[in-house]
């Protein structure tokens, strides 16, 4: 029995040696196999390598984009700090640049419901770069805003009653007002805001709609945004009190402190803007113009979107000022937080009845502030300017509203700066337009300006430094040439019902002729800024033709010399012709200086021919524009008055022009003129017949003669240019027999005429063989043979034709230095002739 106890024992031994427990100490942690595999993989590291694979495949992120941004949005609330700004920085360098131009409705409803859980997180540090993550999203995709404006209004109001618990930190505190201050820029504050915002908010709706349910209904609708910003402004403002009134801000304002204040400052302006906006709506009229110490006629509308007693504090504040200064950056930025300030209480005080004190307080600082920008550093000046600009639009309804030595003194400040400030820069663009609206006839300022004799003097100084400054600015800045001219323009439209304005808008043409072309000492042409700016300015500018009382000869040559510029374009010179001729229907222009005008334009005009390169010409042809103008001068002289005055009074002028031998399309013009004022009868004196048989004579001549450089083809003998030349001739000889006569005569005598001179293709005179006069003066009358209406007209006078082909014949014969194929070329001509005078026989 003992024995087998034993056994049993030795037995149970050897079981507990198979399954035998390994004991280990609590705490110790056994180093890894030396072939174990790290399958741990870190967000940060997973982030870097899908930010390296997009990077390299932009492709892609194209195909993946959604699922990509699905998995992503996730890490928005990682615990890691690291990872966040990782996770930051994919997106703002790679993901959303390249997501653009695409369909952003569901990229958006992926992101902002990740985004708002976060703005919602237990860490502070969470939640600020969940705002960070939205304002990102808004930057590349602003319509975001508006379908969730009243939900992030929610959470900017959430933190920023909590900042005194978690955002000592005035780096946190500037990325939250930061953010804050890019939602607000969103909202509309006027009528091109919000109807740009209306489109936005339709588009980024009709693309979330499908995707988000439970989206407001009313986006376009702005009751809820108003309630939330309502909440805010009180915020924003106790927010700012806060911390102007700690010791250190008062004493020592830092970079990170002065941002801080700024964006609180702006958030605080750009809501008051918002419900000034709203206020406005169909509310304001600029016929009534309330007097600052006057509660205006929608004071009461003010208390439904803000109480006036919460910018108590604001105001007592004002104007800021460091305790320690240590350089003039100090001022700079006590400046600019002031002037914002002032903007704040420039666009309440039309609703509200601000304390003549606390007006006056207001009035010093707009005072000293332009005066001090005058004379900084050009550094500082910029900086000041910069913050200075929103300012300008309300002095115009300050100088109208205030009176006695303030009103003086805001002038002279504005005029100063207005005077001094760079001719390029934001400010003379903001005194511009402040300016315009003084002039501007629509707004009914001009009536209270009619009794007012200073504002009138600074008005005619302001006016005064329009043209010169056009001058300046040349081409180098159209928008602000645009500005002035749109001011000048409303200047011409006030002329009209002011004679100081119509006085001194006339005195100006001297100097606006230099603005379009002048001729130079030298004999040049010096062409002014208006050939070289854009179309829009242009117009502009000729629109203030209209509006000059009495257009001057000197402004009028200016022009013509612009129209004579080879680098005119068509639809510009067109456009002169039409505001001329509108401006002389309305009795503002002498018809005779007008007259002169066409007439110029008409003689001096350049017309490069077609095929022009191989006739010597430069550039390309500009006949087909050349008889453009023809034609509508010619209906422009026929709308002017009496025709037969018309003619009476340019026909000597015309062909005293024509007798200096111009090119052919020139003297072509005035033919066309005399057609179309002329009748049949005509109505030409006996003397100007004489001359203009002359005319016609060396005319027609020069047109059957015309040739290419080579000799050979000829250029204006085909068809529909031979006719284009001949017709307005035809047209003359049909309104006058004498005129036929005289013309023959002249055409017989240059067959003998040894002596005569004519005007060869190229504008220079030759003295062309007798042999070759003879040919081309067949040729004439075969021409004129050749239209039916003249092979008709010339029937009475068949037996002159004879004789002056018999003429021909016998000059042929003398003729000994003509050449077999010449003789030959010669005679066909006059077969030709023969054939032509037989037809008319025989019809």
């Amino acid at each position: 029995m003992v024995k087998q106890k034993a056994q049993s024992k030795k037995q149970q031994k050897r079981g507990g040696i198979d399954f035998k427990k390994i004991k280990r100490k609590v705490g110790r942690k056994l180093p890894p196999p030396k072939n174990a595999t790290n399958t741990e993989i870190k967000s940060k590291d997973a982030l870097i390598g899908i930010r390296d694979i997009f990077l390299k495949y932009p492709a892609e992120l194209k195909l993946h984009k959604l699922a990509t941004i699905e998995k992503l949005r996730e890490r928005i609330s990682d615990d890691d700090k690291i990872v966040r700004e990782t996770l930051y920085q994919l997106f703002k360098s790679v993901i959303l640049p390249n997501c653009k131009q695409d369909n952003q409705g569901p990229f958006i409803s992926l992101m902002m419901a990740y985004i708002f859980n976060s703005m919602t997180h237990l860490a502070i540090d969470v939640r600020l770069m969940a705002f960070r993550f939205f304002d990102l999203v808004i930057q590349h995709h602003p319509s975001a805003f508006s379908p969730y404006a009243e939900k992030i209004l929610q959470n900017y109001q959430d933190i920023l009653q909590r900042s005194q618990f978690h955002l000592q930190d005035k780096s946190k505190l500037k990325t939250i007002l930061g953010g804050l201050v890019h939602c607000l820029t969103l909202l509309p504050r006027s009528e091109k805001d919000d109807e740009s915002c209306v489109k936005n908010e339709v588009h980024s709706h009709g693309i979330l709609h499908a995707l988000e349910p439970d989206l407001v209904e009313d986006c376009s609708g702005r009751s809820g945004i108003i309630e939330k910003l309502k909440d805010i402004l009180p915020i924003l403002v106790s927010c700012f009190v806060d911390f102007m009134s700690s010791n250190n801000t008062m004493q020592l304002l830092d970079v990170q402190s002065f941002d801080c204040v700024l964006f609180i400052l702006q958030s605080i302006d750009i809501v008051v803007k918002f419900f000034a906006f709203e206020m406005n709506k169909g509310e304001k009229s600029w016929q009534y113009v309330p007097s600052l110490y006057e509660r205006g006629p929608d004071a009461d509308i003010l208390d439904h979107f803000m109480s006036p007693a919460i910018f108590k504090k604001l105001w007592e504040l004002f104007p800021l000022n460091l305790i320690h200064r240590n350089s003039d950056k100090d001022d700079d930025r006590c400046l600019a937080l002031n002037a914002i300030i002032s903007d704040i209480f420039l666009q309440l005080r039309e609703w509200s009845y601000p304390p003549p004190a606390l007006l006056e307080k207001f009035l010093g600082f707009i005072e000293s502030s332009l005066i001090e920008k005058l004379s900084n550093c050009p550094q500082s000046r910029v900086f000041r300017e910069k913050h200075l600009l929103p300012l300008v639009p309300f002095i115009p309804k300050i100088f109208m509203q205030v009176s006695g030595a303030w009103r003086s003194r805001i002038l002279q400040a504005f005029t100063e700066v207005f005077k001094n400030c760079g001719p390029e820069s934001s400010m003379k663009l903001a005194c511009l337009s402040a300016l315009g609206d003084v002039v501007d006839p629509e707004k009914g300022w001009l009536y209270l300006v009619a009794g007012d004799p200073e504002l009138l003097d600074y008005q005619l100084i302001w006016i005064r430094e329009l043209p010169q400054l056009l001058l300046v600015l040349g081409d180098k800045n159209p928008l602000c040439s645009k500005a002035v001219l749109r001011l000048l323009l409303l200047i011409g439209k006030a002329a009209k019902l002011s004679f100081s304005f119509s006085q001194e808008y006339d005195q100006m043409q001297c100097k606006l002729a230099v603005f379009y072309s002048t001729h130079l000492n030298d004999g040049s042409i010096f062409y002014g800024p208006f050939t070289s700016l854009p179309q829009d300015i242009q117009e502009l500018s000729l629109c203030c033709l209209y509006y000059f009382s009495s257009l001057k000869p000197m402004l009028l040559q200016s022009l013509v010399l612009c129209c004579l510029s080879q680098n005119m374009e068509p639809f510009l010179l067109f456009r002169i012709i039409e505001v001329l001729h509108s401006v002389c229907k309305a009795g503002n222009i002498l018809s005779a200086d007008y007259i002169s005008f066409l007439i110029t334009l008409l003689s001096r005009f350049r017309v490069s021919p077609e095929n022009c390169s191989s006739l010597g010409y430069e550039g390309i042809s500009n006949q087909a524009t050349f008889r453009t103008i023809t034609r509508v001068i010619c209906s422009c002289l026929s709308q002017i008055g009496d025709d037969h005055l018309v003619l009476q009074t340019l026909e000597n002028k015309i062909l005293d022009e024509m007798s200096l031998k111009l090119p052919l399309d020139n003297i072509c013009a005035f033919l066309r003129v005399f057609v179309t004022l002329d009748t049949k009868p005509t109505r030409f004196s006996e003397r100007s017949v004489i001359k203009l048989s002359n005319v016609l004579c060396k005319y027609l001549i020069n047109v059957a003669s015309s040739k290419q450089h080579d000799g050979e083809s000829k250029v204006y003998l085909s068809t529909n240019k031979s006719h284009y030349y001949l017709l307005p001739c035809f047209f003359l000889f049909d309104r006058s027999t004498k005129l036929l006569d005289l013309f023959l005569t002249s055409m017989r005598s240059l067959i003998t005429d040894n002596t005569s001179l004519l005007l060869s293709p190229h504008h220079s005179t030759s003295k062309i063989s007798q042999s070759s006069r003879s040919n081309v003066i067949v040729t004439v009358l075969l021409l004129m043979h050749g239209d039916v209406k003249m092979h008709q007209i010339l029937l009475p006078h068949k037996s002159q034709i004879e004789s002056m082909l018999e003429m021909v014949l016998k000059v042929q014969s003398e003729e000994t230095n003509t050449t077999i194929e010449e003789r030959h070329k010669m005679q066909s001509t006059c077969d030709r002739l023969k054939a032509a005078i037989g037809r008319s026989l025989s019809g």
